[in-house]
């Protein structure tokens, strides 16, 4: 960025100077001659610890403070959005007040909620998970209080002199002094934006970023600015986008050693008694060393650095021994981290992520495990839910859009699953490191990542475990933060063969296609003109077929001329163009057609759209508020719905939900179909919204059944009554929380039940009673099958003991061997033939049903059972392997069992010989 970005007329009017920090080399502007630092950590050391530059604020009074400063300055005041960023599909947590807006708003698709605006909006990050506790100013969650105008040629209301000013006279309506305040010149990009920036600086702390975003990666005719060695262009918006640290302004009020001391007093005190670490706060040593360690803490940011380094910085700067140091801060640190994740746990599961080892769920569920992993560490007697309860109860649970109960649930059942994880992890990790110890090898580091990521075993396990089998594992510091970063953003799809590819170019250079499918959704005809015919596929002036999208199937049908009659198999969209693939025929240019769908299959499609909707708003309702599409495909017989919930779904939920499903098809209500504003949509039902993806546009279309609002481009039926009989047939657990609801609507739900009619007839004939009695009789049977099962299993234990006294064998060398052809089923065989080798002996049993059964045992190591087996079945036209003292196999030759059997004799005779 040049320095011209940077000369502002209120920087020239208000007596500040350009300087050059003698750290860092970064310009920064200041209004004290003197100064030669930037003022921002490490060049400096946190000032401001003991001597507050703020009068004392909590949080609640500092966010109030900064939101009515803004709204007496003109500002409209918003409601945070939620963390989980569902109208991105790039991101998956809100990680700032900019993301609210991006892209449609900041791209000028949409105009902005309010011109200009403030927000306190709560934000997550991960990628500094592992400095957070250490460091004593990094957060999961913060707030971004902010301010945002969004300036266009039209209209100007306000740019980057009035931006600083207002940041000046917020800080000093908060008793802060403005001559105290640097700002540091520090270009920023960002979520395809970018633009000049100044960090406001005082006491030696960051407390706000003020960037003036004017740049975009989309090219214009207007030449690129490089930003980190990337073009970026002019947009036509210039946005103020600000973001101040609650936190850290609460912080700097009340000069406390840590920004969690700060912010969480009474939650640190709680988990300190919980950890038993009470001895330690009343230690003169503890509050001497953890005073003057605050003060230099600002180096500790683990990233891309040793934690022993960083340690011993700080230990060298405070004339301590560095172990002296990590012995008092360690714990004290986990207690600072569990207090900031359980906060931060706290707005991820309140605003309804579940979670799972995909998206967001990941994210929530990596948090969640580092949690309990530190609690378990200091063997704290909380239980992780009432943590969390408690930080939703200081928020304030009605800013939550989950039951708190529900979070409890969450909290509780995926503490069982960790359980079950490091149970399972030792095995595993055993294995791994006995496979590594084997190569002479350390476990690397991207093992230790699938470890992590398909079986959820932390590192410091795998660590411990290949530990105890003398393998060495190097854990960096920052892994939780590396694990994040890999997670926090959508993956992008490789490069799949696009089937429209041909068509595109031609299809661009025609009209947009009229839409009568939602104009007339239930007609079945329809008039059109023919506007272009190439390879197969039709283009008409307007079309009732509906396109493929949206997990809805097209519709079909003919289209029929004067002359020909062509059947319609497939419709697609290019833009706004759609494709009609036709068979049977050709079309010409100019042709006038009538257009005829396939009308049962058009109201099954709307049917089963229609029910999606009922079927999820029901879902809500019977499980919870974080139920979330994960995707959905209709049909015409049956439809499938998958959901966001974090346990299986029990088979009384499933009835609960069918029947608020059908309580809705027989209220019969209107459903509505809007055209509305995104952002006004956005204001009036929030972001559920987005349950199947993200559209562009100025514009949505809206879907309401009910009280459940969607946006949805599918056709649908008029009523709810449309629908008909909802019936569910099934639920599978498709992935780690996400249930999958298979589902019949109308005409297909009646023929679901007859279906399953006919088969609970069927089987009660089979057993000869009336279907009401079949459950009895099933029982009945099963009962006495078990019984007969039982009687079974001991008619054949008598078979063997009868059988043992037949195999006497011979003695080789000392050794019993049983060679003979016994007819009997293979448990058996196997039972016999290992009651032979626990007594030292070796057998070689082969039984004749159909094809030849063999089972070797050996209790002695001069014989390989494996290698006689596959010796006797290479005879018998067959495989067979095992181990060396258990092995089986099978062959389809009977005719050579003898021959087999003597080879067999052989073998072992010649291992004994020569053992």
């Amino acid at each position: 960025m040049l320095e011209e970005e940077y000369t502002l007329d209120y920087f020239r009017s208000q007596g500040f100077e350009r300087k050059v920090c003698k750290s860092c080399g970064a310009a920064f502007w200041t209004r004290d001659p003197e100064q030669e630092f930037c003022g921002d950590a490490p060049c400096v050391t946190y000032n401001f610890i003991g001597n507050p530059v703020f009068k004392p604020h909590t949080v609640d009074e500092m966010r109030e403070a900064f939101l009515s400063f803004f709204e007496r300055h003109g500002h409209t005041r918003l409601d945070r959005y939620p963390v989980a960023a569902r109208w991105r599909d790039d991101i998956y947590l809100t990680i700032a007040s900019i993301a609210d807006f991006q892209p449609f708003v900041t791209s000028g698709v949409v105009p902005p909620p309010a011109n200009p605006l403030t927000i306190s909006q709560p934000c997550i990050r991960l990628n500094d998970l592992d400095s957070v506790g250490r460091s004593g100013r990094h957060l999961t969650l913060f707030e971004m209080m902010a301010h945002h105008a969004f300036n266009t040629p039209e209209e100007q209301i306000y740019w980057k002199d009035e931006t600083v000013a207002l940041c000046d006279e917020f800080i000093k309506s908060i008793g802060g002094d403005p001559a105290r305040v640097s700002y540091k010149e520090h270009p920023w990009y960002g979520g395809g934006n970018a633009g000049a920036s100044v960090e406001v600086l005082i006491g030696g702390l960051e407390v706000a970023t003020l960037v003036f975003m004017n740049l975009g990666r989309q090219k214009t005719d207007q030449p690129p600015v490089m930003v980190a060695g990337v073009p970026y262009y002019p947009m036509r918006l210039k946005i103020v986008d600000t973001g101040y640290g609650l936190e850290r302004f609460v912080w700097a009020s009340k000069g406390s050693p840590t920004i969690y001391d700060a912010v969480f007093p009474e939650m640190v005190s709680r988990l300190m008694r919980s950890a038993h670490l009470e001895d330690l706060l009343d230690s003169p040593e503890f509050t001497k060393i953890m005073g003057l360690s605050a003060r230099f803490a600002g180096v500790m940011d683990i990233s891309g650095s040793n934690l022993y380094n960083l340690r011993k910085k700080v230990a060298e700067a405070i004339n301590v021994p560095v172990k002296q140091l990590e012995r008092i801060v360690a714990p004290i640190e986990k207690v600072y981290s569990i207090a900031d994740h359980t906060r931060c746990l706290a707005y991820m599961l309140g605003d309804c992520i579940v979670p799972s080892n995909v998206r967001e769920g990941y994210l929530a569920r990596l948090v969640l495990r580092r949690t309990l992993r530190m609690m378990n560490d200091l063997s704290m007697e909380e239980e992780l839910a009432d943590l969390v309860e408690a930080q939703m109860q200081v928020v304030g649970v009605e800013n939550f859009g989950q039951d708190v109960d529900v979070v409890r649930e969450i909290v509780e059942n995926e503490e069982a699953r960790y359980a079950n994880t490091l149970e399972r992890g030792t095995r595993i990790v055993q294995k791994i490191a006995r496979n590594y110890k084997a190569k002479s090898s350390p476990v690397p580091l991207s093992e230790v990542i699938t470890l992590y990521d398909s079986h959820g075993i932390p590192p410091e396990m795998v660590k411990d475990v290949a530990a105890a089998e003398d393998v060495v594992v190097e854990i960096p510091d920052d892994f939780y933060s590396k694990i994040a970063d890999m997670h926090s953003e959508a993956q992008k799809e490789g490069e799949e063969e696009d089937p429209l590819a041909p068509y595109r170019e031609r299809a661009a250079a025609l009209p947009p296609t009229k839409k009568l499918y939602y104009e007339l959704p239930t007609e079945i005809e329809f008039e059109a003109m023919v506007l272009d015919f190439f390879d197969g596929m039709a283009v008409l002036d307007q079309t009732l077929f509906y396109p493929e999208g949206g997990g809805q199937p097209s519709d079909t049908g003919t289209l029929v001329t004067s002359e020909t009659m062509v059947r319609v198999e497939e419709v697609t969209k290019i833009g706004e163009v759609i494709l009609h693939r036709v068979t049977g025929g050709t079309l010409k240019r100019g042709d006038r057609v009538k257009g005829v769908l396939d009308e049962e299959r058009r109201w099954s499609l709307m049917r089963h759209h229609t029910a999606t909707h009922v079927l999820l708003y029901a879902a809500k309702k019977v499980l919870g508020a974080h139920v979330h599409q994960a995707g959905a495909q209709k049909g015409i017989e049956t439809s499938r719905l998958d959901i966001r919930h974090f346990k299986h779904i029990t088979l009384d939920e499933l009835r609960k939900i069918e029947i608020e499903a059908n309580r809705l098809v027989m209220a019969n209500i209107p459903v509505y179909i809007r055209i509305e504003e995104r952002t006004k949509a956005e204001q009036k039902y929030g972001f559920g919204l987005y349950q199947g993806g993200v559209p562009p546009g100025r514009e949505i279309r809206t879907v309401q059944v009910g009280s459940d609002v969607q946006a949805c481009a599918g056709t649908h039926v008029r009523t709810t009554g449309e629908i008909g009989l909802i019936r569910i047939i099934g639920v599978e657990h498709i992935q780690d929380g996400v249930e999958r609801l298979v589902f019949a609507a109308g005409i297909a739900a009646v023929q679901a039940v007859q279906h399953m009619e006919e088969l609970l007839w069927a089987s009660a004939d089979v057993v000869s009673v009336q279907p009401e009695n079949l459950p009895a009789t099933v029982a009945r049977f099963f009962g006495e099958w078990k019984e007969q099962k039982k009687e079974i299993e001991r008619l054949q234990k008598k078979v063997v003991d009868l059988e043992k006294q037949n195999l006497a064998g011979e003695t080789v060398d000392g050794v019993r061997v049983v060679i003979k052809q016994v007819d009997a089923a293979q448990k058996e065989l196997v039972a016999l033939a290992t009651t032979i080798a626990d007594e030292g002996g070796v057998a070689l049993l082969v039984s004749a049903d159909g094809n030849a059964r063999v089972v070797a045992t050996s209790g002695t190591p001069a014989v390989n059972a494996a290698d006689l087996v596959r010796e006797v079945c290479s005879i018998l036209g067959g495989k067979g392997g095992g181990k060396p003292t258990l092995a089986q196999g099978a062959g389809s030759d009977v005719s050579r069992i003898g021959e087999a059997l003597e080879r067999g004799r052989a073998k072992i005779l010649e291992a004994l010989h020569g053992q």
